[in-house]
């Protein structure tokens, strides 16, 4: 019997502490607030203000899909600030989601030794953009579902060491745009294998290095994997996530529920 009762006690009380959790999270940022010149791949990459981000992401009435997805591009890349993914603490940048903010995604980075969940990158393209941070993965996945939103053909590119996408236009030409860098190359993959010097141009005139185009060619010059959209692209990460935060509310307030439930059905037992 007092066991039983322990556990009813214990179902609330982690009840209670899960949803005084998400209280709490509602008043905090996932946004990181300072950054050192060290933190971030290219200089002075300081992302746009999420808000402002949101405000222009829809395609215009009057902008064709080319000019559209050229300027998602450069949106996306200034919505995000670039980090050195792997060179820091985990919380730091908030790469292992916060209790506040998902602790089904928090204890997954805590205990699985998974390393998708210990850093995560979120498949949802908001939170991302809220979050400010992010790599190649990041920046692409957003795009992905903006295009699927406008309804633009497109694939996520898969290099061995960066991702890009592959945007199908209806004139049956495919561009490479690559949000990571903001960069759109008029070329489809295809074409940039057999000639990586194309892409000289595109990333020289925006302002990278001889280094950062030595690294873009080894990466360019490496068979690629298609992917149709983020769903295929992260199938089981993509749907859990999904599901955390459809559950991260309901599952501690049907514990409290049922925890009182249990007590109140428990005391008209003993009064019978």
């Amino acid at each position: 019997m007092k066991f039983l009762v322990r556990w009813k006690l214990l179902l609330f009380i982690l009840g209670s502490s899960l949803t005084a959790v998400n209280v709490y999270g509602l008043f905090q940022d996932i946004r990181p607030a300072h950054f050192s010149p060290e933190d971030l791949r290219f200089e002075g990459d300081i992302a746009v203000a999420y808000e402002k981000t949101l405000s222009v992401l829809a395609r215009n009435v009057d902008e064709s899909e080319k000019d559209y997805t050229s300027r998602l591009s450069h949106v996306i890349s200034e919505g995000i600030s670039h980090i050195h993914w792997v060179s820091f603490d985990n919380t730091k940048f908030n790469q292992l989601i916060p209790i506040w903010e998902n602790y089904f995604l928090y204890f997954m980075g805590k205990v699985s030794s998974i390393p998708e969940f210990e850093r995560y990158h979120f498949a949802d393209y908001k939170r991302s953009l809220k979050r400010g941070i992010g790599i190649c993965g990041d920046a692409s996945m957003i795009m992905s579902q903006l295009l699927e939103i406008e309804g633009i053909q497109h694939d996520i590119i898969n290099f061995p060491s960066h991702i890009v996408v592959g945007v199908n236009f209806s004139d049956g030409t495919e561009f490479v745009q690559d949000p990571d860098f903001g960069i759109t190359i008029p070329h489809s993959p295809g074409d940039i294998q057999n000639n990586v010097n194309i892409i000289n141009d595109f990333y020289s005139n925006a302002g990278y290095t001889e280094s950062d185009l030595a690294k873009l060619h080894k990466i360019y010059d490496n068979k690629y994997k298609r992917w149709d959209d983020v769903e295929h692209f992260i199938t089981k990460k993509y749907y859990f996530e999904y599901l955390t935060y459809a559950l991260k509310w309901p599952l501690p307030i049907f514990m409290m529920l049922l925890a009182l439930f249990l007590f109140i059905r428990k005391n008209k037992i003993l009064k019978l």
